[in-house]
């Protein structure tokens, strides 16, 4: 079966990380146990924490990663998740 690891970066505070946060979790709630939907695990890293994301990212958070790619910047949009999710092969 196929795995996806999502990884939000962003840092405490930030209300469009908290929002990305809300709608990923969402999203990984509604395939769970869709047929074609991978096995998925989401993970938080704070740019506060790691100097290399902050260099990378500070200016782009929430950044979403799937297995270590990024999906998207600022807004995560439901429809492109799901369907990137579904796409995990």
């Amino acid at each position: 079966m196929a795995t996806a690891l999502l990884t939000l970066i962003g840092k405490p505070g930030c209300h469009l990380c908290d929002d990305a946060r809300e709608l990923v979790t969402d999203v990984v709630r509604t395939l769970d146990g869709t047929p074609g939907a991978p096995e998925m695990a989401i993970e938080e890293r704070s740019i506060l924490d790691d100097a290399a994301l902050s260099d990378l990212y500070l200016e782009d958070i929430p950044v979403l990663m799937i297995n270590g790619k990024v999906h998207n910047y600022w807004r995560i949009d439901p429809d492109r998740l799901r369907t990137a999710l579904l796409a995990v092969k």
